[in-house]
């Protein structure tokens, strides 16, 4: 990992991140008079708001299981992160580039957060632009046959991975990647004569944590099992920014609702999520697979 992030950059994200925006990400908060706001604590059950944000101080307290902190102290807690995660994804929210004090004791290839996120991000846009292609009309057919349009497979970023051995490999070393950038994200992995893509002839759902950064990827098959003997759905490795068992699929278009009703449906797949929310249940989110 890299060093240890500098007070400076520290004081500037926790100071331009405005804890009722963020903390208003997971939290329905309204108006409680004298500058605060109010809303049902994340941290335990309860029907009547407790829990109180006051944007002039940058503080957040809940007067019923008194936990109380900075923005910083809000995402750790809630995101079960660490101090540097938090602040990278803070960070990341402002489009703030942070610096990294000289003299890490921690070996091993230096992470960026913001850099990982940028190549799922590429990628994802890539693999919506292929989608479009004659060579993806297995995959619109795939869709269509599911009910899902043209106007839902964009919603929700469905894309498709092109029967090649490479190409996203070389779309994003275009964009100014690295390999290593591409083998941490979990885009690319090691072939008998280089990088090659990990996912070929899928197509593709973006997964994206609670903020809306796309950090892995599901893919389904669309050959027949003679012709691929791979597994049905193929998930992004664990990597530095996505732990599958801290995402839920679709918990980025879902959280608001979910926040409002205090109910979540919990379905088992990506299509599943898609025709959930299709239907009116906007609640609804799925785990990662394995």
């Amino acid at each position: 990992m890299a060093g240890r992030i500098k007070d400076t950059d520290v004081a500037y994200v926790r100071d331009h991140s405005p804890i009722d925006d963020v903390v208003g990400d997971y939290v329905q908060l309204k108006g409680a008079g004298g500058g605060q706001k109010k809303g049902l604590c994340p941290f335990h059950d309860e029907k009547s708001p407790s829990f109180h944000v006051t944007p002039s101080k940058g503080y957040f307290h809940c007067f019923g299981c008194q936990v109380g902190g900075d923005v910083i102290a809000f995402i750790m807690k809630l995101e079960h992160l660490t101090f540097t995660e938090t602040v990278e994804r803070l960070a990341d929210r402002i489009g703030y580039t942070l610096t990294y004090e000289a003299g890490s004791t921690t070996s091993g290839p230096s992470i960026n957060r913001s850099r990982l996120v940028s190549a799922n991000l590429a990628a994802a846009t890539y693999y919506q632009e292929q989608l479009q292609l004659p060579e993806a009309q297995h995959g619109r057919d795939f869709l269509t046959k599911r009910g899902f349009d043209r106007d839902a497979a964009k919603n929700f970023g469905v894309g498709y991975a092109p029967d090649q051995w490479d190409s996203l490999f070389k779309f994003l070393k275009g964009k100014g990647f690295t390999e290593e950038e591409l083998m941490l994200a979990g885009l690319v992995k090691e072939g008998t004569k280089g990088p090659i893509d990990r996912y070929r002839n899928r197509l593709i759902w973006p997964v994206k944590d609670i903020s809306g950064d796309v950090v892995g990827f599901g893919a389904r098959k669309l050959a027949s099992d003679e012709v691929d003997q791979g597994p049905k759905y193929l998930n992004s490795p664990e990597t530095p920014i996505y732990k599958k068992n801290q995402i839920l699929y679709g918990l980025d278009m879902a959280k608001k609702e979910i926040s409002k009703t205090r109910q979540v449906v919990i379905v088992e797949g990506y299509t599943d999520v898609m025709a959930a929310h299709l239907a009116g249940v906007t609640t609804a989110v799925a785990t990662c697979g394995t």
